[in-house]
């Protein structure tokens, strides 16, 4: 069995149009979580369903720790800023079944 090395910092958009910012090292199993069961963060469970929009990956934990918190400190303008720079490079690359 070979080891997971990347972990993902990612955004999502709840239905109430705030947004959560999170680190796993499963980004698809993630987001299942956050929208079909418990193991969702309390934040998102009530603010369903959620919807990627951001996400990066990091080589480590560690990294990806300090990439969320860097993150949750920026405003919400900044992170929409942060979200839009996302789409437009994800655009010029190809499709992605992460990102919806």
């Amino acid at each position: 069995m070979v080891a997971n090395l990347n972990y993902f910092v990612y955004i999502v958009e709840c239905s109430d149009k705030t947004l959560y910012t999170g680190y796993t090292s499963n980004l698809t199993q993630r987001l299942e979580q956050h929208n079909s069961n418990k193991q969702g963060a309390r934040y998102t469970r009530m603010r369903r369903p959620v919807k990627l929009v951001f996400y990066e990956i990091c080589s480590s934990r560690n990294k990806a720790m300090k990439h969320e918190k860097d993150i949750k400190k920026l405003s919400r303008v900044e992170k929409l800023n942060l979200v839009k720079m996302f789409k437009m490079n994800f655009a010029k690359t190809e499709d992605n079944n992460y990102f919806q």
